[in-house]
């Protein structure tokens, strides 16, 4: 589906649910209240309904004026037209809020920038999927343009939000302007960017410091210190009065190293249930690996929920890493 097309979809209904992926991030979170803010503009009937609650560190947003949590009140509309689910295009990370949803037979677009997976369920081919844009973000400012929407100072700063989260500060932004372009018009809405950023990347407290001191001494290296592995338990973020989301960005600390070409977090949530990050510089794709383990994501960041032995899936996944090292080594 088009940009333009949506928007026609969108001016038809009246009744509009937006939701994003369970554990949501600032992309899509940033992505569905902007367009949540445009539509009210518009007089629609709109809710945000997400799987679960919002992590702390967008919480400046104030999400819980607008949202409401499936996982707290599963109280559904009688009535909805059209489902807009962002930043993923796998049903499964919206269980069990998509399962509710469907028996209400409304239409579902999924507005995302991720691959669609080879191995898994695939998207509508109403939906609207771009793997050129650097965030979903960046996808709802587009079709917040084609509903003729005024652009105000909540819509801006939800869209800085999301672009700035997913682009890491403008880091990875898929070889094209746009992001940069976007970001200096949603500027001139006074949004306070400092604020933003310092609520993103950095606030981090005492606790995490300590967390981040105790964990960063367990990583295990392989492939001649190209490949990194970390395990870390929901119980230790706990005990250190952190959230679950908190160690999201240690994997991105451990690819920090010089020499590391790819690296993988184990986050145990549960005895044998675990939240795998993977990563790479740009050399080692690692959705496939992701995929084979019922994941998705990017090429080379994505992740997956996997039940089972720790030591069966890290010796999988440190295997999968390592067979995609010798081309790069010998250049070939």
């Amino acid at each position: 589906m088009m940009v333009d097309q949506l928007a026609r979809r969108i001016l038809s209904g009246n009744s509009i649910v937006l939701t994003t992926h369970r554990q949501c991030d600032g992309d899509g979170l940033g992505a569905e209240l902007a367009l949540f803010f445009a539509l009210r503009k518009l007089h629609k009937n709109v809710t945000i309904i997400n799987v679960d609650a919002t992590p702390r560190k967008y919480r400046f947003l104030q999400p819980n004026r607008w949202i409401q949590y499936f996982n707290e009140n599963p109280n559904l509309p009688d009535k909805m037209d059209l489902v807009l689910i962002f930043d993923t295009n796998d049903e499964r990370l919206l269980e069990p809020l998509y399962s509710a949803l469907r028996e209400k037979k409304p239409s579902f677009v999924f507005l995302d920038h991720h691959p669609i997976l080879s191995q898994g369920p695939k998207p509508s081919n109403e939906s609207l999927i771009d793997v050129t844009a650097a965030s979903t973000g960046e996808l709802a400012y587009r079709l917040i343009q084609k509903l003729q929407v005024a652009i105000d100072y909540d819509i801006a700063r939800s869209l800085y939000t999301s672009i700035t989260f997913d682009t890491q500060l403008y880091r990875f932004i898929r070889n094209s302007p746009n992001s940069h372009l976007i970001a200096a018009d949603l500027l001139r809405f006074n949004i306070n960017p400092e604020e933003i950023h310092r609520h993103l990347f950095g606030n981090q407290t005492v606790k995490k410091m300590a967390f981040l001191a105790k964990i960063l001494g367990e990583i295990e290296y392989f492939c001649d210190n190209r490949v990194a592995v970390l395990r870390l338990k929901d119980s230790e973020l706990l005990s250190h009065e952190l959230e679950s989301d908190e160690s999201r960005d240690v994997v991105d600390m451990v690819m920090t190293v010089e020499s590391l070409e790819a690296a993988a977090l184990f986050r145990e949530d549960a005895p044998r249930e675990f939240k795998v990050s993977l990563r790479s510089k740009g050399q080692v794709e690692v959705l496939s690996l992701a995929e084979s383990i019922g994941g998705g994501g990017h090429l080379f960041a994505a992740g997956a929920y996997y039940k089972g032995d720790y030591e069966e899936l890290k010796r999988h996944v440190v295997d999968g890493l390592s067979r995609s090292l010798p081309s790069l080594l010998t250049g070939s």
